[in-house]
């Protein structure tokens, strides 16, 4: 392609692929339009307008959700010098940068990120008026018109939602709730998250404990909800587990007790003829300890777990321990643990007596 050959030649056709209607300045000069060129075809009436600095709109029309989403990336991602400076390859209409290094690391948070994870608390993408970009703390970007930049010292690893770069649930919840002031928004946010199975809420606590915005009125009460919600959930799983594995029913939630003795503890579910019980780990997340100490200090939480389990191991009972997050992503696994666990007292010593009681 040369300076001779017409400008209509050279630019993109209409196209249905998004990534093809929403250009960067770079993308368009590989493909040999000028910046003065782009300016021509964005004044008052023209073909194109310009959405973001260095991000063009190549129709007239107003930018769809997915436009938004895709030149906000554009502008957050900023492609290397050496990818501007890439030659012209006509044999691919509408060639550019690769979309992955036109995004850069930038990736997309916040309530945008939550509605392409099908959040039903955040409304379609296309109803936003913000969409966050999460991008390296080094950046020197500024937000813009419909983009809030955010910075951060550690990138997470974005997860791919389609051809979009996107935060993880968790630190797209936590950026989310540090943009809404409403107690009943943020609620219906975390519950969501922990009732649709996008995440634990121990994972949602240590990104909103590492945002430091466990002290917002707005958030307290939303985490007891949370931590609720997850505790339900797993027992959900549990239930369903034990009924869709074919395992023998067990009688759930009780406690048991020495016959005239002390309290042992309470159980989720329990075998009496095979003394096999299960419990779920669903304690609550130490986030009032900075990060730095949660591995280097004792959880009292989980002393009390390992004391209660050695006691009814040492009067011959089994004790299965299951986490929220195995019953979620492999509960035929959990299933094959504990139905080994059943099968495998026949061959053990007779328990001791215990008692069964309502937790």
């Amino acid at each position: 392609m040369t300076q001779n050959t017409p400008l209509s030649s050279r630019l993109p056709l209409p196209s249905e692929d998004v990534t093809l209607r929403v250009r960067s300045a770079a993308q368009l000069r590989v493909r040999g339009v000028s910046a003065a060129q782009t300016s021509a075809q964005c004044l008052p009436g023209g073909p194109w307008q310009q959405i973001l600095p260095g991000v063009y709109l190549l129709h007239p029309g107003p930018p769809t959700g997915r436009e938004r989403l895709h030149g906000a990336l554009l502008y957050a991602g900023r492609p290397p010098v050496s990818t501007r400076r890439a030659p012209a390859r006509l044999a691919e209409p509408g060639y550019g940068p690769g979309e992955e290094d036109a995004y850069g690391e930038a990736m997309v948070t916040g309530v945008a990120a939550l509605a392409l994870y099908g959040f039903a608390a955040v409304g379609p993408l296309g109803a936003l008026h913000r969409i966050d970009v999460l991008v390296p703390r080094t950046r020197r970007l500024r937000s813009a018109r419909f983009v809030e930049v955010l910075r951060t010292a550690v990138m997470p690893r974005a997860v791919r939602v389609g051809e979009v770069p996107v935060a993880p649930v968790e630190r797209a919840l936590a950026d989310a709730v540090a943009a809404t002031a409403e107690a009943s928004d943020v609620r219906r946010l975390l519950t969501e998250a922990v009732r649709e199975g996008h995440c634990e809420p121990a994972a949602v606590v240590r990104e909103l404990s590492e945002a430091e915005l466990l002290g917002r009125p707005a958030v307290v009460g939303a985490v007891d909800a949370l931590l609720a919600e997850g505790r339900a959930a797993a027992e959900a799983r549990l239930y369903a587990m034990v009924r869709e594995h074919g395992l023998p029913d067990p009688v759930w939630n009780v406690e048991l007790r020495l016959p005239g003795g002390p309290r042992l503890g309470a159980v989720d579910a329990y075998w009496p003829d095979h003394a096999v019980a299960v419990e779920l780990d669903a304690r609550a997340p130490r986030y009032g300890v900075p990060a730095r100490r949660r591995q280097a200090e004792e959880d009292p939480q989980w002393a009390a777990y390992a004391a209660k389990r050695e006691q009814l191991e040492r009067l011959g009972v089994t004790v299965v321990h299951l986490t929220p997050r195995k019953l979620r992503e492999a509960a035929d696994q959990q299933a094959t643990v504990v139905r080994t666990a059943l099968m495998a007292a026949a061959d053990r010593e007779p328990a001791a007596y215990v008692m069964v009681l309502p937790r």
